[in-house]
């Protein structure tokens, strides 16, 4: 999708109420037929975004532009844009058809093309069959499909999702995650979706916005975001870390960028970074629990480049194929290590008291300054 016209751009756009800045010189532009999610914390300044987008409301600062025009006094009706909203706002009282054939009507569409339009994207979205019902007779599951087909049916240029998979419960949010997203790329609409879930942000999406405190930390693919955080909020907030203090020996380029010697407590290792440090630069080394090499201390032989620390095994998380591994080490910090189960064994290859070597792949760390750090 690089090289993209946006859709829909935000530039330079602040919002606050009453005082309180809920979103500070936002720059986010949302190419053609994406899926793009804005994820992080409550009060971060997702659904404001939503709103800024949809039309509800008008930053104080900057603008908003859809297919390269702005929008900022462009009251919603006038968008092409829709919005399906957590809980989903159906009329109680219309059947499914009347719901969906609602916005069609305000329009003063022909009857036969209202009754075309709506019976298309009900199969599309699998509620043909309950064209007739109304929506208390209907399953969560169910009643957001129509809310989608509600959306959907006007042929909006941008469809924004706000937390909508948020009441559902776990087996259905995921089928319902893999048929948004079939129906996205069916229609080649753009879709937005706004939720604090990482797992559902990384299934759905194209690429992912994260924010905090009202500013965009990190845009990037789901991959580049979990892999290449720019920042602690960021490596934080996506997944599980481990993090070790450091500070550069030296630093020289090579093919990948650089290589710097780097000591990690008392340990000296070697790690390959795409940016220059200076020497006696403090850093932070970041760690996946995936990363992390964990074997019996008796079978330890030395790896070259890595550190290699002592540790004990504190807890191990049963996780269904996985089980997670707690290591204190021997400087009194805790680490944690992501293992596969042993396909010869019936149970966990470590247990409580195990004494570990701990070290990691060379390249799977993630190298931050302390001064690009954001608080976790």
């Amino acid at each position: 999708m690089t090289g993209q016209k946006p859709i829909v751009e935000l530039r330079g756009v602040s919002k606050s109420f009453d005082g309180d800045l809920a979103l500070a010189n936002v720059d986010i532009s949302i190419r053609d037929k994406e899926f793009l999610t804005i994820l992080g914390p409550s009060g971060c300044g997702k659904t404001t975004i939503l709103r800024l987008i949809g039309g509800f409301d008008t930053p104080d600062v900057g603008t908003v532009s859809l297919g390269g025009v702005v929008v900022n006094d462009l009251p919603p009706e006038k968008r092409a844009v829709n919005t399906v909203f957590q809980s989903y706002a159906l009329f109680p009282h219309m059947t499914v058809f009347d719901n969906v054939a609602f916005g069609l009507k305000l329009k003063k569409q022909s009857a036969s093309d209202i009754k075309q339009a709506v019976a298309e994207i009900l199969e599309l979205v699998e509620m043909g069959k309950f064209a007739n019902r109304k929506p208390h007779e209907l399953s969560g599951g169910q009643q957001q499909r129509v809310a989608v087909a509600r959306a959907l049916v006007n042929k909006p240029l941008v469809l924004l999702l706000d937390e909508s998979f948020s009441a559902l419960d776990r087996r259905l949010r995921k089928q319902m995650q893999m048929d948004i997203k079939h129906l996205q790329r069916e229609l080649g609409i753009t879709f937005v979706l706004v939720t604090h879930d990482q797992e559902e942000a990384f299934t759905m999406s194209d690429r992912v916005v994260v924010m905090n405190h009202g500013n965009v930390e990190q845009i990037g693919s789901p991959r580049e975001v979990y892999e290449e955080p720019r920042n602690l909020f960021v490596a934080g907030f996506v997944g599980e870390t481990n993090l070790f203090d450091g500070s550069v020996a030296s630093c020289i380029e090579c093919d990948k960028g650089y290589r710097i010697e780097a000591a990690i407590g008392q340990m000296q290792c070697t790690l390959t970074v795409p940016a220059i440090f200076a020497v006696g630069e403090k850093v932070k080394v970041l760690l996946r629990p995936e990363d992390i090499k964990i074997l019996p201390w008796s079978a330890y032989t030395h790896v070259e480049g890595n550190p290699i620390f002592k540790g004990c095994v504190v807890e191990t998380v049963y996780k269904g194929t996985t089980y997670d591994v707690v290591v204190e080490l021997e400087d009194g910090k805790t680490v944690l290590a992501t293992e596969f189960f042993n396909e010869d064994a019936d149970n966990v290859s470590f247990r409580r008291g195990d004494e570990l070597a701990v070290s990691w792949i060379e390249g799977w760390e993630v190298v931050l300054p302390y001064e690009h750090q954001s608080e976790l």
